[in-house]
């Protein structure tokens, strides 16, 4: 089954001309990011990959 992405804008976009935040899509199965001002430039990943880099983001591991 084809999905349609329906991207979101992140809440910490810009405001200003939109065109400097991150954009998120999801299927059942895997999540897309993409740059508002490169859209053509997809990274698909799935959700554990990404939970743990967020967390090593943020707890400062990396």
């Amino acid at each position: 089954m084809e999905h349609t992405l329906r991207w979101q804008k992140s809440t910490f976009s810009d405001g200003g001309n939109g065109n400097t935040c991150v954009e998120l899509a999801s299927t059942p199965t895997t999540l897309h990011l993409r740059e508002s001002d490169d859209p053509t430039t997809v990274l698909t990943t799935t959700r554990t990959p990404l939970t743990h880099l967020l967390h090593v983001i943020r707890t400062g591991s990396l």
